[in-house]
C-alpha cells in the first residue's frame, strides 16, 4: 500500500495512492487519526487498508499538492557517507560506525515541489537517498528485530549545500527547502528486504546515480538499532540512509543544481521523487 500527505481542495490530509489517483481516509479514521503520524502511532495501517479497499480515487493524483511524507516528523536522521562506491569517490575508508547528522524542519517539502537553491552558494548538491518510516517506537533495538519497527520507505534527496559542508555537516544539510522526500510510503509489507532496491538518481533525465542498496556499509537493520541506542525511536521518525557514488561535487567537471533544473530519485518498489530546482531570492 502506497500512502501519501498532501492537500486536496484546500484542507492538508492524508490517503492511499491507487489506480493513478489518492483515496481520502475516511472521515471516521482521519478524526482518530489526523495526521499519516498519528496513524503509524495508532497502528492503524491495517485499518486503513481495509477502509479503503476496493474505494475509487477521491482525486486525481495531478490534481493534488504532495507535503512532505510525514510533515510533523519529531526526528529526521541522516546517514553520512553510507555506501562503499561514494566512499571510494570521496577518499574514505569504509566507517566502522555511522555517522549521523539531522534534518530542521524547514529543510523538508514534498514531491513535484520546489527545492530553494541558496543564494550564496552555487554548490548545491543532489544525493538520492532511501528512506525508512519508523512504524514501532523502541530503544536499545536488536539488529534481529529492527524490520518489525518499520512501518514504510520512501525517496529522498539530500541537497547539499558543498561549500557549507566544509564547516559542517549541520550547516550543509540545513539549508530551508533543500531536502525533498516522498513522493508517499510504500508499506514494510510490500518491501520485505530492504536490501534488494536499486536506487537511480537523475538530472534533467541524465542518469547521474545508480547502485543497488545491497552496497550500504551500514544495512536498514544495523541503522535502526545504531539510532535507537543513542536516541529513542518513535512512530514517523525518519532515517535517511545514505547516497551512493555520483554525487556532483566528485565529476569533472563538478555538476551543480541549477535553477530550472528538474531533479528525480526513483526506487524500484516505490516509484519517483520529482522535484524543481528555483532560486532564492
Amino acid at each position: 500500500m502506497r500512502l501519501a500527505s498532501y492537500i486536496a481542495d484546500g484542507q492538508r490530509t492524508y490517503g492511499v495512492v491507487s489506480d493513478g489517483g489518492v483515496v481520502g481516509i475516511p472521515d471516521r479514521l482521519r478524526t482518530q487519526y489526523p495526521t499519516l503520524k498519528d496513524a503509524i502511532a495508532g497502528q492503524a495501517i491495517a485499518d486503513i487498508r481495509r477502509a479503503c479497499q476496493g474505494a475509487r480515487p477521491d482525486h486525481d493524483i495531478k490534481a493534488v499538492q504532495f507535503l512532505p511524507l510525514i510533515p510533523n516528523f519529531d526526528k529526521f536522521l541522516c546517514v553520512g557517507i553510507n555506501y562503499r562506491a561514494h566512499a571510494a569517490e570521496s577518499g574514505h575508508a569504509a566507517a566502522e560506525k555511522p555517522n549521523i547528522f539531522t534534518k530542521f524542519h524547514d529543510c523538508v517539502v514534498g514531491h513535484n515541489g520546489d527545492i530553494l537553491r541558496p543564494k550564496i552558494s552555487v554548490a548545491f548538491d543532489f544525493e538520492g537517498e532511501l528512506a525508512v518510516i519508523i512504524g514501532k517506537p523502541g530503544r536499545y533495538i536488536k539488529e534481529e528485530n529492527a524490520l518489525s519497527h518499520v512501518a514504510g520507505y520512501t525517496c529522498c534527496n539530500d541537497g547539499s549545500v558543498r561549500d557549507f559542508i566544509k564547516h559542517s555537516l549541520i550547516t550543509g544539510k540545513n539549508f530551508p527547502a533543500s531536502t525533498p522526500i516522498g513522493p508517499w510510503m510504500v508499506t514494510a509489507d510490500e518491501i520485505p528486504d530492504p536490501s534488494r532496491l536499486t536506487l537511480v538518481t537523475r538530472l534533467n533525465g541524465q542518469e547521474m546515480q545508480r547502485s543497488g542498496t545491497d552496497m550500504l556499509i551500514h544495512n536498514v537493520p544495523q541503522l535502526i538499532a545504531y539510532c535507537s541506542n543513542f536516541t529513542a525511536l518513535g512512530p514517523g521518525d525518519i532515517i535517511s540512509t545514505g547516497t551512493p557514488e555520483g554525487i556532483g561535487a566528485k565529476r569533472t567537471p563538478p555538476v551543480w543544481m541549477k535553477n530550472g533544473d528538474v531533479v528525480e530519485v526513483e526506487i524500484s518498489q516505490i516509484g519517483i521523487l520529482r522535484s524543481h530546482v528555483v532560486g532564492e531570492r
